[in-house]
């Protein structure tokens, strides 16, 4: 049984490092391996060349420097696809996993009677949940809330791949992230497209890895200029406009007019926004 693990990442040499020391590290059940994607896209901090010292078995590539996290993604995973992996792990390169992560990971996947897709809960040093699964509060809105259990798994609406396992045969049907995302949304839209699909995403008991969310408030202050925040509004990292917007066509049809709304709010008033603390665009 083989496991492609992708990656990507910009100037993040020692949190890079860390990850790849923490998933070598990890102990594997019998018959299980392991062959590591990465895709470095442009870093000038020498990522690349602390790898290739540490870990030359890495399959490494370069990106053309505006790959972002969903394009360096999508790069390790085509690379990867070529093999024709049982498994494909999400893994974000400032995620520590847990010691048993891909064993536990592995054993859901396989106990499983139909193929899905697996996401490990992740939480920050004070032990709150930062990434994982989410579950909409409403069909026809993008509005969610993150579901976790100590004890049992449960099915959700939206992943994020720090930790997420996808299974050869959803690849095989709904292909990986999609190209209409440069950074983030995408996937979320890949855990949506597979539940289209008939696939299920499932958050697995328990916490799977370690990773702080920092990723603050989605807008940016009064104090900010409005050409500022304009381009926050259009930026990949920011909040993304063109993608979003269709992201929620997509999957939110009934949402759009809402969340046009919400995105020139925060980014035309934004102290409105906060003192009301208008969340869920």
């Amino acid at each position: 049984m083989k496991i492609a693990v992708l990656l990507a990442t910009f100037n993040r040499r020692e949190k890079t490092i860390s990850c790849l020391r923490n998933l070598f590290d990890q102990p594997l059940p019998s018959g299980v391996e392991l062959e590591v994607f990465l895709t470095d896209d442009a870093s000038c901090d020498g990522t690349q060349r602390s790898v290739k010292r540490e870990f030359p078995q890495v399959n490494l590539f370069n990106g053309s420097g505006s790959l972002f996290w969903a394009g360096g993604m999508r790069n390790s995973w085509t690379e990867a696809k070529i093999y024709d992996f049982d498994f494909y792990l999400l893994l974000n390169d400032d995620t520590m996993l847990r010691h048993d992560a891909i064993s536990t990971l592995v054993y859901h996947a396989n106990k499983s009677e139909k193929p899905a897709i697996y996401i490990g809960s992740t939480a920050d040093s004070s032990g709150k949940i930062s990434y994982g699964g989410h579950k909409l509060y409403s069909k026809s809105k993008v509005k969610s809330f993150n579901l976790y259990s100590e004890i049992e798994s449960l099915e959700c609406d939206l992943g994020n791949a720090n930790i997420m396992l996808v299974l050869r045969e959803v690849v095989q049907s709904i292909g990986i992230l999609s190209e209409s995302y440069t950074h983030s949304i995408a996937d979320f839209d890949y855990t949506l497209r597979a539940q289209k699909a008939g696939y299920k995403a499932i958050v697995l008991p328990g916490i799977m890895g370690y990773c702080i969310d920092d990723h603050g408030n989605n807008w940016k202050s009064a104090k900010v200029s409005l050409s500022d925040r304009i381009k926050y509004l259009k930026s990949p990292k920011g909040l993304a406009y063109d993608e979003y917007l269709y992201f929620i066509k997509q999957h939110f049809p009934r949402h759009f007019p809402a969340a046009f709304t919400k995105l020139w709010l925060k980014t035309l008033f934004p102290g409105l926004w906060d003192r009301f603390k208008i969340h869920g665009a």
